[in-house]
Protein backbone atom coordinates (compact mmCIF):
# COMPACT_ATOMS: atom_id res chain seq x y z
CA UNK A 1 0.00 0.00 0.00
CA UNK A 2 2.00 2.98 1.15
CA UNK A 3 5.71 2.66 2.53
CA UNK A 4 6.25 2.99 5.75
CA UNK A 5 7.87 6.81 5.30
CA UNK A 6 4.82 7.63 3.66
CA UNK A 7 2.49 6.50 6.51
CA UNK A 8 4.86 8.42 9.46
CA UNK A 9 4.80 11.13 7.21
CA UNK A 10 0.66 11.12 6.92
CA UNK A 11 0.70 10.57 10.24
CA UNK A 12 3.09 13.31 11.33
CA UNK A 13 1.16 15.89 8.93
CA UNK A 14 -2.38 15.16 11.21
CA UNK A 15 -0.39 15.47 14.38
CA UNK A 16 1.37 19.06 13.43
CA UNK A 17 -2.50 20.00 11.82
CA UNK A 18 -3.54 19.43 14.76
CA UNK A 19 -1.04 21.49 17.55
CA UNK A 20 -1.30 24.09 14.57
CA UNK A 21 -4.89 24.78 15.49
CA UNK A 22 -3.72 25.38 18.73
CA UNK A 23 -1.01 28.36 17.35
CA UNK A 24 1.57 25.91 18.16
CA UNK A 25 4.89 24.80 16.85
CA UNK A 26 6.40 21.23 17.28
CA UNK A 27 9.44 19.68 17.48
CA UNK A 28 10.97 16.87 15.83
CA UNK A 29 11.09 14.51 19.42
CA UNK A 30 7.35 15.80 20.00
CA UNK A 31 6.40 14.74 16.62
CA UNK A 32 8.10 11.76 17.00
CA UNK A 33 6.98 10.69 20.30
CA UNK A 34 3.25 11.78 19.43
CA UNK A 35 3.46 9.44 15.91
CA UNK A 36 5.35 6.12 17.66
CA UNK A 37 7.73 7.30 14.77
CA UNK A 38 11.62 6.88 14.90
CA UNK A 39 12.83 10.79 15.58
CA UNK A 40 15.73 10.11 12.87
CA UNK A 41 13.63 9.18 10.33
CA UNK A 42 10.95 11.72 11.48
CA UNK A 43 13.33 14.30 10.65
CA UNK A 44 14.28 13.34 7.20
CA UNK A 45 10.27 13.59 6.55
CA UNK A 46 9.84 16.85 7.98
CA UNK A 47 12.59 18.21 6.37
CA UNK A 48 11.40 16.99 2.94
CA UNK A 49 7.63 17.94 3.95
CA UNK A 50 8.84 21.16 4.29
CA UNK A 51 11.00 21.94 1.48
CA UNK A 52 7.82 20.50 -0.72
CA UNK A 53 5.82 23.87 1.09
CA UNK A 54 3.78 21.11 2.64
CA UNK A 55 4.11 22.99 6.22
CA UNK A 56 5.90 25.58 7.59
CA UNK A 57 9.11 25.11 9.78
CA UNK A 58 10.71 28.08 12.00
CA UNK A 59 13.92 28.09 13.87
CA UNK A 60 14.90 28.81 17.22
CA UNK A 61 13.71 28.55 20.79
CA UNK A 62 10.11 29.12 19.74
CA UNK A 63 10.74 27.03 16.40
CA UNK A 64 9.70 23.74 14.98
CA UNK A 65 7.05 22.59 12.50
CA UNK A 66 3.65 24.21 12.27
CA UNK A 67 0.83 25.01 9.16
CA UNK A 68 -1.81 27.59 8.46
CA UNK A 69 -5.36 27.43 7.10
CA UNK A 70 -3.89 26.97 3.36
CA UNK A 71 -1.71 24.25 4.52
CA UNK A 72 -4.70 22.49 6.19
CA UNK A 73 -6.56 22.50 3.00
CA UNK A 74 -3.61 19.91 1.51
CA UNK A 75 -4.83 16.63 0.93
CA UNK A 76 -3.59 13.31 1.70
CA UNK A 77 -2.71 12.39 -1.93
CA UNK A 78 -0.36 15.64 -1.52
CA UNK A 79 1.51 14.16 1.09
CA UNK A 80 1.08 10.80 -0.50
CA UNK A 81 2.32 11.84 -3.55
CA UNK A 82 5.01 14.04 -2.00
CA UNK A 83 6.85 11.14 -0.14
CA UNK A 84 5.85 8.27 -2.59
CA UNK A 85 5.57 10.28 -5.56
CA UNK A 86 3.29 8.96 -8.33
CA UNK A 87 4.06 5.11 -7.52
CA UNK A 88 0.71 4.30 -5.32
CA UNK A 89 -1.33 5.04 -8.08
CA UNK A 90 0.12 2.47 -10.62
CA UNK A 91 2.25 0.03 -8.55
CA UNK A 92 0.93 -3.44 -8.49
CA UNK A 93 -0.37 -4.63 -4.72
CA UNK A 94 2.22 -7.47 -5.37
CA UNK A 95 5.01 -5.49 -6.66
CA UNK A 96 5.07 -6.54 -9.73
CA UNK A 97 6.14 -4.62 -12.65
CA UNK A 98 4.50 -5.71 -15.50
CA UNK A 99 1.15 -6.12 -13.77
CA UNK A 100 -1.77 -4.49 -15.64
CA UNK A 101 -5.33 -5.19 -17.72
CA UNK A 102 -3.76 -7.34 -20.08
CA UNK A 103 -1.33 -8.45 -18.06
CA UNK A 104 -2.91 -9.09 -14.69
CA UNK A 105 -1.83 -10.44 -11.17
CA UNK A 106 -3.41 -12.88 -9.33
CA UNK A 107 -5.60 -9.68 -7.00
CA UNK A 108 -4.97 -7.29 -10.01
CA UNK A 109 -8.98 -6.71 -10.92
CA UNK A 110 -10.27 -7.99 -7.10
CA UNK A 111 -7.58 -4.87 -5.79
CA UNK A 112 -8.45 -2.31 -8.48
CA UNK A 113 -11.71 -1.50 -6.84
CA UNK A 114 -10.27 -1.32 -3.17
CA UNK A 115 -7.58 0.63 -4.73
CA UNK A 116 -10.06 3.36 -6.43
CA UNK A 117 -12.01 3.61 -3.16
CA UNK A 118 -9.02 4.34 -1.25
CA UNK A 119 -7.53 6.65 -4.05
CA UNK A 120 -10.93 8.72 -3.54
CA UNK A 121 -10.45 8.81 0.22
CA UNK A 122 -6.89 10.36 -0.14
CA UNK A 123 -7.90 12.97 -2.38
CA UNK A 124 -11.19 14.15 -0.65
CA UNK A 125 -9.78 14.52 2.66
CA UNK A 126 -7.95 17.40 4.05
CA UNK A 127 -5.71 17.60 6.85
CA UNK A 128 -8.80 20.10 8.18
CA UNK A 129 -10.59 17.29 7.84
CA UNK A 130 -8.52 14.68 9.83
CA UNK A 131 -8.52 17.40 12.56
CA UNK A 132 -12.37 17.64 12.79
CA UNK A 133 -12.34 14.08 12.90
CA UNK A 134 -9.78 13.40 15.67
CA UNK A 135 -11.79 16.73 17.77
CA UNK A 136 -15.35 14.22 17.92
CA UNK A 137 -12.45 11.82 20.61
CA UNK A 138 -14.21 8.69 18.28
CA UNK A 139 -10.32 9.02 16.79
CA UNK A 140 -6.82 8.60 17.56
CA UNK A 141 -3.28 8.76 15.82
CA UNK A 142 -1.26 6.98 18.29
CA UNK A 143 -1.87 3.87 20.25
CA UNK A 144 -3.10 4.51 24.19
Amino acid sequence: MFSKSCEYAIKAMIFVAQKSKENLRVGIKEIAKGTDAPEHFMAKIMQDLSRRKLLHSAKGPNGGFYMDNTDLKNSIADIVKAVDGGSFYKDCVLGLKVCSEKNPCPVHFEYKAIKKNLISMIENNTLADFNEKLETGKFFLKNK
